[in-house]
C-alpha cells in the first residue's frame, strides 16, 4: 500500500473551540479525541460527527497541558503540577496525584500503555505506573539553572517505538536519552541552536526543545524548537527541526529554513518513516512536512491558528490538528 503523500494534504472540517487546545491525543481505531484546554478542562471530543461538541471530562486547576491514554485511562496534566486518572467514558476522576512542583509540560504513556511520564520545569522527568499510580523513576539529568543562572524548563519526552527508551528535552537544548526499565541515563545530545540568550539589553532567554519523537525503527531521534531568535521578546525565528542517529552521538540532518516562524511544538513520524510533520507557531500556525531520506521538506503551509498537538490515524491519512481556538482535520492522499 502507498504511503500517504504529504504533498496531497486536503483540508477538512474546521471546528471553532471556546479554549486553547494545548494537548490532544486520539482513541486508536477511533476518531474520538481528547483535549486539554486552557479554560483548566479536559474534554472528549469527535470532530467527524455532523454535531461536533466536545464534552467535559474533568477539571484541573490550571492550565491542562499534557495527555495520554494508559490502561483504559486517560491521564492528564497541568500547569497545577497534578497529574489525572480519569475513566473517560463515565467522566469520573479515578487519581489525582501530586506529580511535580513546578508546571507540568507534558504528558506521553508507552507503546504497551503499562507506564506514564511526565516532565514538569521542576526538571524532573517521572515515570509512573499507569495502573496504579505509583512512582517507578525519578529522572533527574538536566539542570536547574541556565548557564547563565536563570530558571531553566523541561518541554518535552517521548519514548522509542519498542518501549525501552525515553527522551527528554529542555530549554537550552539538552537531549537525555534513558532506559525505561533501569531508569539510568544512556546518552546525552547537544542541540544548542534552539535556545538564545541575550546577555545584553533584556537579560532573557527563550528557546527550547519543544518536542521530541523517535522514528519508527528507533535509531532517529528528531528534536524540534525554534532558531536562534534577534528580539527575544518574540518567538522571530524560523521553525528548526534537528535529526540525530541518536546511538552514535551523529547529527544527521537539520532543517532550519523553513519559510515559517516559531516553535516545533510537535513532532510526529509517519507509521512507515517516510516523512516526519513538525507543527508549531508564533502568532499563527505551521505544517511542515520532512523528507528524511531526501533531506528536504515536501511541503509546508501557514495555518491562521498556533498549533500545540497534532494526532494521526493508524494509517497516517487522517491528520487531526489543535491549538488556539481552534481543531481542524486533514486527509492525505496516497
Amino acid at each position: 500500500m502507498a504511503t500517504p503523500n504529504p504533498e496531497k494534504l486536503q483540508a477538512g472540517k474546521q471546528h471553532g473551540l471556546k479554549f486553547v487546545a494545548m494537548a490532544i491525543v486520539r482513541q486508536p481505531a477511533t476518531h474520538r479525541l481528547f483535549l486539554g484546554g486552557s479554560d483548566f478542562k479536559v474534554y472528549t471530543a469527535d470532530p467527524t460527527v455532523a454535531k461536533f461538541e466536545p464534552k467535559e471530562i474533568g477539571k484541573h486547576e490550571s492550565y491542562v497541558t499534557g495527555l495520554a491514554l494508559a490502561d483504559k485511562a486517560l491521564v492528564s496534566g497541568g500547569y497545577d503540577g497534578k497529574l489525572s486518572w480519569w475513566d473517560f467514558d463515565r467522566a469520573t476522576n479515578i487519581r489525582t496525584v501530586d506529580a511535580h512542583t513546578k508546571w507540568i509540560r507534558n504528558v506521553v504513556a508507552s507503546p504497551d500503555g503499562k507506564r506514564v511520564v511526565s516532565v514538569a520545569d521542576d526538571m524532573a522527568c517521572k515515570v509512573w505506573d499507569a495502573s496504579t499510580g505509583k512512582l517507578v523513576h525519578d529522572l533527574r539529568g538536566h539542570k536547574e539553572k541556565t548557564p547563565t543562572h536563570f530558571p531553566s524548563m523541561l518541554f518535552g519526552c517521548a519514548f522509542s517505538p519498542d518501549g525501552k527508551f525515553l527522551a527528554t528535552g529542555d530549554k537550552v537544548g539538552h537531549v537525555v536519552v534513558w532506559d525505561v526499565a533501569s531508569g539510568k541515563e544512556v546518552k546525552t545530545l547537544e542541540a544548542p541552536g534552539m535556545y538564545t540568550w541575550d546577555g545584553t539589553q533584556r537579560l532573557h532567554s527563550i528557546g527550547g526543545i519543544r518536542s521530541l519523537a523517535f522514528s519508527p525503527d528507533g535509531k532517529q531521534l528528531a528534536v524540534g524548537g525554534i532558531g536562534k531568535i534577534g528580539n527575544v521578546d518574540h518567538l522571530d525565528a524560523a521553525a528548526r527541526v534537528e535529526v540525530f542517529e541518536w546511538q552514535s552521538d551523529k547529527k544527521s540532518l537539520l532543517f532550519d529554513k523553513s519559510k515559517h516562524k516559531g516553535l516545533v511544538n510537535r513532532l510526529q513520524f509517519h507509521p512507515s518513516g517516510d516523512w516526519l510533520l513538525a507543527a508549531g507557531g508564533a502568532n499563527d500556525g505551521f505544517l511542515m512536512f520532512l523528507d528524511l531520506k531526501k533531506n528536504k521538506v515536501v511541503k509546508e503551509m501557514g495555518l491562521k491558528f498556533h498549533v500545540h498537538g497534532t494526532a494521526l490515524d493508524e494509517k497516517g491519512e487522517t491528520l487531526f490538528v489543535a491549538g488556539h481556538n481552534t481543531l481542524a482535520l486533514y486527509e492525505l492522499k496516497a
